[in-house]
């Protein structure tokens, strides 16, 4: 397993050490001891499973406000997703910055993303499946998100009519958006 860290503080690219033969392949997609040697110490409490039926769907920028705040660690069993994290630690020096990167079943990259970012994906193929670990509940008097084409943000999303929830449609820009995170560099 090879864990590299970012340019985001804190956000690691996981890729997997993947045996195959002829009747297919093996790898271990957790292992808290590896991970916590890299600064991944998150206890994950819940797995949630998303699918879209079809590309280009956007999910996000969603984050939860501190006590409720989420670390995830992102994977994808089918299909393949571009997926952005956005920096919302205020004093961060990456404060409003962003980094994409491509998950999908077959390169079968993670993402560990820590408290202090909003997270979205787009699916680029049909019949995509993300899974997730996450370290805290679902709190919805927590749930927040920024708008997926905030200008400031300036997030080069392989798509610029996408399929969006009524939720994800609403969400305010980064400017406008409640957020309680501070960079404890």
């Amino acid at each position: 397993m090879r864990i590299a860290n970012t340019f985001l503080s804190g956000v690691k690219l996981i890729t997997p050490s993947v045996f195959e033969d002829s009747r297919g392949f093996f790898m271990e997609s957790y292992n808290f001891m590896k991970l916590s040697q890299h600064g991944i110490e998150s206890v994950f409490i819940q797995d949630n499973h998303s699918l879209s039926v079809e590309p280009f769907v956007i999910r996000g920028m969603h984050y939860q406000l501190e006590p409720f705040a989420q670390s995830k660690l992102i994977r994808v069993t089918s299909g393949e997703i571009y997926d952005v994290v956005v920096d919302i630690r205020q004093d961060s020096p990456t404060f409003g910055k962003w980094e994409a990167f491509v998950l999908s079943a077959e390169n079968k990259r993670q993402l560990f993303i820590p408290l202090g970012f909003a997270h979205g994906f787009c699916t680029l193929a049909p019949n995509t499946e993300v899974q997730y670990k996450v370290d805290a509940p679902y709190s919805p008097q927590h749930d927040r998100g920024i708008a997926w084409n905030d200008p400031a943000l300036a997030i080069d999303w392989p798509t610029s009519n996408p399929i969006l929830s009524e939720k994800d449609s609403k969400h305010p820009v980064l400017a406008e958006a409640e957020i309680n995170f501070v960079y404890e560099g």
